[in-house]
């Protein structure tokens, strides 16, 4: 008798544990192997910088990171994870009932019951939905990754009327599908799961408007599920926008693909940027209405939502009501690149307050409220050094200042001026479309999609680049721009629904770009997983004057 003797691997764990395992092992049952790892409350795994969950059967030497609550990767299976239950969940109780997870808001996802706004049926329904997943959860049950063949989707989801499903599997051609399931339940993959209900009880159910608020933990604070806060300037933002998405009949990627593919885009384009076009006319004509008193127009929002060419097109809006704009960039008020604050790596914070050069811009911003001239500066980034700029300002009685920049709603920025002259407006990518229903779409990854492109067209940094800046860029939203987005007196999307099928063939390459031996891959993947679920989509349609311009290029501001 032969025998054939069965190689081992190595496995690297990021805390230093090194072992050694048969191919096809689990990651699961590798952890059970030590106690120190067995403890760790984990969700997933990065294996070899490839996002998997617990099950995945390990083939080759790999070095491993357990992914938890506490970092994105982690917190990002577990919010899928919790959508994925509370899908289940309405279907099995209320299965006449549609759910839509519509988008974020705060600490959770705002979702709504087709045709139910009725806040007592709502609540009943709630509770309903609360006990099932908190019984599911206790049961312990497996969620496993499978993959069907094309047609058995479609005949699947064509069973259980799932038309939005249907929609998105029509315009991609693949011989199998990845989908998950638990019990006798099914959703399409869009991005890695929990292997068990087990990992998923904490959340909240949370009545909201029509519709509710699913919570759950923030990586920041992984031990309960904080406080709802309302955000409503945001959430009328997306109100506005998915009631918008429904006339055009635009609610989901499938819908988008559709119009692409039938020739209807360049139509939609129009349609999309005279909607904006209108939009950005009526703050104008709410700052008209306050002429008597307001002088500062502060617009500040995240990287990458626009501010710049927003400001260009609100100032052109200003002036057609009679009044005579001038813009002032915070960028150029940066401090020199040796005096920028670091973060606890070493790093430059540019998304740091004090990265402002705040002793100048309060000294011409009192000056300009008063009537006298200031000489504006101008920031040279591959220099990293602020120069005077020559060029000289003074506010006549019938002009007023827009100041676009991310901090412009922080209050230390412009304290120097009376709080009665401002009028401030807080400006982002409030994706409306989603995948499909119950899949929304992340306006940070649109943003970030829309960063990595304009950062090579313009910088010619690699994504590369980008994608490792992110995780700062992230952080330094959420101290210094989200927590002063309620004290907006209006919000603005930058969002377009076609603008995702424009970015996609743009983004592609550059992604490609990461190799898996980069520790950004992950993120790299993700997106393009993402992207294929979109048709492509040309810019030669878009308006020199659109927002997204600035990102692709051609734009008004260049």
């Amino acid at each position: 008798m032969i025998h054939i003797s069965r190689k081992t691997i190595k496995i690297t764990f990021d805390s230093g544990i090194e072992t050694t395992c048969y191919p096809e092992t689990q990651i699961r049952n590798i952890i059970k192997k030590f106690d120190s790892l067995s403890k760790i409350n984990c969700l997933g795994a990065l294996v070899n910088n490839k996002i998997v969950s617990l099950t995945y059967p390990v083939e080759v030497n790999s070095k491993i990171s357990l992914l938890t609550l506490s970092d994105s990767h982690g917190n990002r299976i577990y919010r899928n994870s919790l959508s994925f239950l509370l899908n289940k969940a309405v279907c099995e109780c209320c299965p006449d009932v549609a759910l839509e997870i519509k988008h974020s808001l705060g600490s959770g996802f705002y979702c709504s019951f087709s045709d139910i706004t009725s806040k007592y049926a709502i609540n009943s329904m709630l509770k309903k939905i609360e006990a099932y997943m908190q019984k599911v959860i206790e049961n312990k049950l497996p969620i496993t990754r499978n993959k069907l063949y094309l047609k058995n989707a479609l005949k699947y989801f064509s069973s259980k009327d799932r038309k939005d499903k249907c929609n998105l599997l029509r315009f991609q051609n693949p011989s199998k599908v990845t989908v998950y399931q638990c019990e006798d339940f099914i959703d399409l993959a869009h991005g890695v799961l929990v292997d068990n209900t087990k990992f998923l009880s904490e959340f909240k159910l949370v009545p909201y408007e029509t519709g509710f608020i699913l919570q759950f933990p923030e990586k920041e604070h992984t031990i309960n599920v904080p406080d709802l806060k309302k955000y409503k300037h945001l959430f009328n933002i997306f109100k506005t926008y998915k009631e918008w998405g429904r006339t055009i009949g635009i609610k989901t990627v499938g819908d988008l693909n559709e119009i692409i593919v039938r020739g209807n885009y360049q139509k939609m384009v129009e349609v999309e940027e005279a909607f904006q076009e209108k939009k950005i006319a009526e703050i104008a004509d709410a700052i008209y209405t306050k002429r008597g008193s307001i002088k500062w127009v502060l617009i500040a929002g995240p990287s990458s939502s626009g501010k710049t060419t927003f400001a260009h097109r609100l100032a052109t809006q200003i002036k057609v009501n009679g009044i005579n704009p001038i813009i002032i960039s915070v960028d150029n008020y940066f401090v020199d690149r040796n005096k920028t604050p670091l973060t606890e790596s070493g790093e430059f914070d540019f998304e740091h307050i004090d990265t402002i050069d705040l002793k100048l811009l309060h000294k011409h911003l009192k000056l300009l409220d008063k009537g006298k001239t200031v000489e504006l500066p101008v920031f040279d980034f591959i220099k990293g050094k602020q120069y005077r700029s020559g060029k000289k300002i003074q506010l006549a009685e019938n002009e007023i200042v827009l100041i676009e920049g991310i901090h412009s709603l922080n209050p230390r920025m412009t304290e120097s001026l009376p709080a009665e002259r401002k009028f401030k407006i807080y400006i982002s990518a409030l994706t409306q479309l989603n995948l499909d229903n119950n899949s929304r779409i992340s306006t940070t990854d649109n943003r970030l999609l829309r960063r990595i492109i304009r950062d090579h067209r313009t910088r010619g940094n690699r994504a590369l680049v980008t994608l490792r800046m992110w995780p700062n860029v992230r952080l330094g939203e959420k101290k210094w721009v989200f927590p002063h987005q309620h004290l907006a007196d209006i919000a603005f999307s930058s969002a377009l629904n076609y603008e995702l099928a424009v970015l996609k063939p743009l983004a592609e390459p550059l992604l490609a770009e990461v190799k898996p031996w980069h520790p950004q891959y992950a993120d790299a993947k993700r997106l393009q997983n993402f992207l294929k679920n979109f048709s492509s989509a040309s810019v030669f349609p878009i308006p020199r004057k659109s927002l997204l311009r600035e990102f692709v290029g051609g734009g008004i501001i260049e």
